[in-house]
């Protein structure tokens, strides 16, 4: 009698593990960041804490176009649909995988090779999927292009648009017809309509950032929603009467986020621009930096709330929001939540945007800029705390060495620091976290069934320092072509023309003029490269200056323009460049840690657990504890206890327990996963998939996807 039970209970643990071996035969990545509620949530569980350390490389892809000199990225999320992961390159191939495999089975590229070197603008974060249960598209941006792609065989569908292809200034009006526009982040599928944001120029002379609707089929304009809001139209008066004529920014750079079963799209923007000075757009600016809950089918608003008034901070809101459930005063509540830059998370009821928990006005300081009202007082969630620090005092200067705390110290008493909303100033003003997050586009990752939120952080200090714009009457070739790097340049660039590490990605101008002639330098104005946007608006003589003066002519000839004022910067001031706030070696100058993971219970308003993020290999063999690292990407969250993250300047994926942020596993990449991973089931495998592009922080370029999964 019990051999019987014995063999009966082994059948049945037989066949529960046979029923979850079908259960998972495929399991789609269906969306960018996982699915329309982008909650980096996965409901595969074959991977546990208890055998993820048996995780091991299934596959690698290399696109084979990853530039180092050129600090090329892979951004990507890859998306995963019926055993086939599409993804795109370095240089913006999109191309089709064997998700078991890594065998390519098609590659597409918008820009038939050579163009890419004159026209190629930045990265992408991934790809849309549409399908009517016969036909399959892949909907995918490269430059100011929206393309459809057959998903079977990778070729445009020449009834889409103009041979599969519309243009991103579609409906924006002929007078932003030649501004800048692309679109890093796909946009989001409803029913037969593709919802779509962009990215425009950060400065002057930028597109507005108005929301469109695109027919999947035809690529029509369907529907659009202005984000700097016409005559007649809600929030109008938040603006000057008319900056929809002439203003740009309030764009949704960071991707979109639905609920499908509702119909309302949910659309994060950005600041209005330019992103540092806004004397001529006195007001609250909306509807910049402001979640939107937008009718899908029809664009018409439902509900909003600005995060940030008259922002002069780039305070984008910087990754879509979570589509969430919790519990709240013992209800179960549909929810929406939002991360931002400066590490708070704002919660709302979905249907009405009631914030779940109460939301402050706060008094702020006002600014002393000639011509600027900044807003008196912006909105601060009472609950949850931050995941980063946002204010940076003396005590918290680094104390790494006795070098680096007098050098970081000398710094901080020069400028301006403390309240999180210190306006930009003369001395500079100390910006934490710094203008890439807190929060950014990896976005959070969320786990339903315990209403647990999990983001990555970066408690990076940045410098933001405004100085007067100057005239320049009868200047000489050289110094007017100064004025207009300063103007144009010094925010990438910077102050020294290195690029590099303190400026991200931007690459060095020193010896330009050796490697180039005025006319390519000048070819490079009119139409940019890489992350570089065109200038091409700038008038001929100043692109002759501005090439003088990064060539280092030497007998430049006098500038021949009428004057060198300000008629080429409408602001009596700039932004002095993207500094981030180091010590003397190059490392954060302020106490540890750098970065960090955060459990944050939405259901208490809490943060559960924070661990650290990354590190420096270098410091901890010299006796310090593990620091963390600036990170880029996010995590994500599966059924089976874990996150699974990337992100690190170490070069290395890690999983963490959901529970208490204990590392169980972790693995070198060939370089840095600057993405969020994506995780499916192929043939009953659990993968895990990150894209390993480099290329950021002055790190090495890399052009590998890199598959894992349990070893046998």
């Amino acid at each position: 009698m019990r051999l019987l039970i014995y063999l009966v209970g082994i059948l049945a643990l037989v066949s529960c593990q046979n029923s979850q071996e079908v259960e998972i035969e495929n399991v789609d990545w269906t969306h960018y960041l996982g699915g329309p509620e982008s909650n980096q949530y996965s409901s595969l569980k074959q991977v546990t804490p208890e055998n993820v350390n048996r995780l091991e490389q299934a596959w690698v892809y290399h696109t084979g176009d990853g530039d180092s000199l050129g600090r090329t990225q892979i951004q990507c999320n890859p998306i995963i649909i019926d055993g086939i992961l599409y993804g795109s390159s370095p240089k913006l191939k999109f191309f089709a995988l064997n998700a078991k495999t890594g065998e390519k089975i098609w590659e597409f590229d918008p820009f038939a090779g050579e163009a890419y070197k004159q026209f190629g603008m930045g990265v992408n974060r991934g790809l849309s999927f549409w399908t009517d249960g016969t036909e399959k598209r892949i909907l995918c941006t490269a430059k100011d292009n929206l393309y459809a792609i057959d998903a079977e065989t990778g070729s445009p569908i020449t009834s889409f648009g103009e041979n599969g292809k519309v243009s991103l200034h579609t409906g924006l009006g002929d007078e932003f017809a030649n501004y800048f526009i692309v679109a890093n982040t796909p946009g989001i599928i409803y029913k037969d309509l593709i919802i779509q944001g962009a990215r425009v120029n950060e400065a002057t002379g930028a597109a507005p950032g108005h929301i469109r609707a695109f027919n999947v089929k035809t690529g029509e304009l369907a529907w659009i929603f202005h984000t700097i809001p016409k005559p007649g139209e809600f929030g109008h008066d938040t603006w000057p009467a008319e900056a929809y004529k002439r203003m740009g920014g309030a764009n949704s750079w960071a991707g979109l986020s639905l609920d499908e079963e509702r119909g309302i799209v949910f659309v994060p923007t950005g600041s209005a621009s330019y992103d540092f000075y806004g004397g001529d757009r006195e007001g609250e600016n909306l509807f910049a930096n402001s979640l939107i809950a937008l009718n899908a089918a029809t664009g018409e608003r439902i509900w909003h709330f600005q995060t940030v008034h008259h922002d002069v901070w780039d305070r984008d809101l910087p990754a879509p929001p979570n589509l969430v459930t919790v519990t709240h005063n013992g209800k179960k509540i549909d929810a929406v939540a939002q991360i931002t830059k400066s590490a708070y998370v704002f919660l709302f009821d979905r249907e009405t945007g009631e914030p779940l928990f109460p939301i402050e006005e706060v008094p702020v300081p006002a600014s002393a800029l000639e011509g600027e009202s900044t807003w008196p007082t912006q909105p601060i969630p009472t609950k949850p705390p931050p995941f980063s620090r946002n204010r940076m005092l003396p005590e918290d200067v680094t104390d790494r060495t006795p070098e680096a705390n007098a050098y970081a110290k000398t710094i901080l008493q020069q400028s301006k620091e403390g309240d999180p909303f210190i306006p930009p100033t003369l001395e500079g003003t100390i910006v934490l976290p710094g203008f890439d997050g807190g929060g950014e586009w990896g976005g959070a990752a969320f786990d339903n069934s315990k209403g647990m939120m999990y983001v990555n952080g970066s408690d990076i200090p940045w410098i933001l320092q405004m100085i007067p714009h100057e005239t320049y009457e009868g200047s000489s070739m050289i110094e007017k072509g100064k004025s207009l790097y300063n103007v144009y340049c010094l925010a990438c660039h910077g102050k020294d023309r290195k690029g590099g590490n303190v400026y991200a990605t931007v690459p060095s101008l020193l010896g330009l003029k050796d490697r180039l002639q005025e006319p390519e330098v000048i070819a490079i104005i009119n139409k940019g490269k890489g992350v570089m946007p065109a200038f091409e608006h700038i008038k001929e003589e100043d692109k002759e200056a501005l090439a003088a003066f990064i060539l280092e002519k030497e007998n430049a000839p006098a500038y021949r323009g009428k004057s060198a004022g300000r008629e080429n910067w409408p602001y009596p001031y700039y932004m002095n460049g993207y500094q981030r706030f180091k010590d003397s070696d190059g490392y954060p100058a302020i106490k540890p840690p750098w970065g960090t993971l955060n459990a944050i219970d939405l259901n208490k308003g809490e943060i559960a657990w924070k661990v650290t993020l990354g590190s420096h290999e270098e410091l901890e063999a010299a006796g310090m504890d593990p620091t963390g690292t600036e990170n880029y990407g996010g995590p994500v969250v599966t059924a089976g206890g874990l996150i699974f993250i990337a992100a690190t300047m170490d070069n290395k994926i890690r999983a963490f327990s959901q529970e208490n942020g204990d590392i169980l596993w972790e693995a070198a990449l060939p370089a840095a996963g600057f993405a969020t991973p994506a995780v499916y089931a192929v043939d009953g495998k659990q993968y895990i998939v990150i894209a390993c592009g480099g290329g950021k922080l002055g790190l090495p370029s890399g052009d590998a996807y890199v598959a894992f999964a349990l070893g046998d």
